[in-house]
């Protein structure tokens, strides 16, 4: 049995960064490993944060050691949260690094914590370099790589950027299936508790909606295949960027009627409906790393249209979606081609990849990699 430290969101604040790494919590912790997540006390400044909240409104999980000790932007507060995880002495800390913002507070802290000459530290690394790039992007990271003794990623493109920060090994593995959110329910039984037509094609849009995400090229595709009147599409999801100019884009769409907003934070017990209540999820990104919003498809079991970046394409083989360019005609092309799409082959082969997809594989990777650092340290 290991003792393990996560660094990174948690109850009370929301999201899938959250949530991802309370299951990742639970998993060890099913394996008889002790431990605990160290999360945010203070993770944004509300000025900085593009949301309505940061905060969940859902009860605490009461099966998870959590601890919410870190403030992002007090260096005093850095210090001693250190000091404290490093007193732990821990066998493995894992660092959740997705943003350069935290790179000053989590860089202090991993050198902290190291002062034990015990615990090993591991990035589970997101984005190396953020989707929207700001000055001192490069410079963060680096101080925040530079006190990691390992790496953990789950896209091909985050391992191609870390590499011009490290040359230690950098750990593939895909991101696994977020199977935390229930068992799908009836179609039917959905799109009425969501309000939308019972009959016909329903698309989804589903997540925080930033540029980078591509929410007017989908927009643009939906009006450019010429939908049928009882083809709908559902955008589930809070605004953090654009809103003024998406919301005239559909406003002034001419098939406005099929477009259902929902635009708002979805809580996890409402995610089900969405994913029952859908034929297809758009993942109509300009770029991207890797994506949470794939892993519930697989779970829910819904046919996937993503474009052709980051490592979006490599879960969406033939028989589960179609992958296009990251432009309205492309997008329009294949959202026309998923009406006829061999919804019977799709079944079956669903079901094999998920079986790929496993919280095992992770946390394997993650004891794994501690234990071949600390083999080479002795």
């Amino acid at each position: 049995m290991s003792k393990i430290i996560i660094i990174g969101p948690a109850h009370p604040l929301r999201g899938g960064l959250a949530t991802f790494n309370e299951r990742l919590a639970r998993q060890f912790s099913s394996e008889d490993h002790e431990v605990v997540i160290y999360t945010f006390s203070l993770q944004y400044p509300d000025f900085l944060f593009p949301g309505k909240t940061q905060y969940s409104t859902s009860p605490a999980p009461g099966d998870i050691v959590i601890k919410p000790i870190i403030n992002s932007v007090n260096p005093l507060n850095w210090i001693s949260s250190g000091l404290k995880i490093k007193n732990e002495n821990a066998d493995i800390v894992i660092i959740r690094y997705w943003l350069p913002f935290m790179a000053p507070c989590l860089g202090s802290i991993i050198r902290l914590i190291k002062r034990n000459k015990k615990t090993v530290i591991i990035g589970l690394i997101d984005n190396a370099l953020p989707h929207e790039k700001r000055p001192g992007d490069k410079i963060f990271t680096r101080y925040l790589t530079k006190g990691l003794d390992g790496f953990v990623t789950m896209s091909t493109h985050v391992r191609n950027d870390l590499l011009q920060f490290t040359k230690s090994p950098i750990h593939l593995v895909q991101h696994p299936l977020y199977d935390n959110f229930g068992i799908k329910i009836k179609k039917d039984e959905a799109r009425k508790s969501l309000g939308i037509p019972e009959k016909g094609f329903v698309f989804l849009f589903f997540g925080f909606i930033r540029k980078y995400k591509g929410l007017d090229l989908l927009i643009d595709a939906f009006e450019k295949m010429n939908p049928t009147n009882d083809t709908q599409l559902v955008i589930a999801g809070e605004f953090y960027a654009g809103e003024e100019a998406l919301l005239s884009q559909m406003k002034n769409s001419r098939v406005n009627h099929q477009i259902h907003q929902h635009t708002r934070f979805i809580n996890d017990e409402d995610v089900v409906k969405y994913f029952s209540a859908s034929d297809c999820v758009v993942q109509p990104y300009r770029n991207a790393t890797q994506s949470g919003v794939t892993p519930l498809a697989y779970h829910f079991e819904v046919p996937m249209i993503v474009t052709n970046v980051g490592a979006l394409p490599d879960l969406v083989p033939d028989t589960l979606g179609k992958v296009c360019e990251p432009d309205a005609d492309s997008i329009a092309q294949a959202m026309q081609s998923m009406l006829t799409f061999d919804t019977a082959n799709f079944e079956s082969a669903i079901k094999v990849e998920k079986q790929k997809l496993s919280w095992e594989k992770l946390t394997s990777t993650f004891l794994e990699v501690g234990n071949s650092i600390k083999f080479k340290n002795d």
